[in-house]
């Protein structure tokens, strides 16, 4: 298993809540076809991410609150595979910020701050769309290389 892999599957409440340990691209592949679990994207939301304020969480993997609501009552539940793919790209960024930034707690300020290389546009607005998910991975990439412009 990669240490992506894992950190992900960490940032969902690992086994426990996505039902199954994900060995390969190929498993984590197959479970968002089917649909996240529920539990795990609620763990998400109000355990793993602290700093960030729900309804940025929620854009981000294109979510409405009254469905975040629904999904919290309804645990074992799948998530469309859509919205899964959303959280799991989330929980991917999230990740590597954290190890980019050095902790979790900077990952999520730096996610929340306007950035200069991103047009002075929050990281996190970012997220709601796969070619703004795309810069802000490019821009976290150069970041852990020290290239900046």
């Amino acid at each position: 298993m990669s240490d992506e892999l894992e950190r992900v599957q960490e940032i969902f409440g690992g086994r426990q809540a996505l039902g199954q340990v994900l060995e390969t691209g190929f498993d984590a592949h197959q479970m968002l076809d089917k649909g996240l679990k529920s539990k795990a994207l609620v763990h998400l939301v109000q355990k793993q991410v602290k700093h960030i304020p729900r309804d940025a969480v929620l854009k981000a993997i294109g979510m409405s609150e009254r469905t975040y609501q629904r999904h919290k009552k309804t645990p074992n539940k799948p998530v469309s595979s859509d919205q899964s793919g959303r959280a799991w790209k989330f929980a991917e960024v999230l990740a590597e910020a954290t190890r980019v930034m050095g902790g979790q707690d900077l990952a999520e300020e730096w996610l929340e701050r306007p950035a200069l290389a991103l047009n002075r546009r929050r990281p996190i607005d970012l997220l709601s769309t796969p070619a703004g998910t795309e810069m802000v991975m490019n821009l976290l990439g150069r970041l852990k290389y020290g290239v900046y412009t």
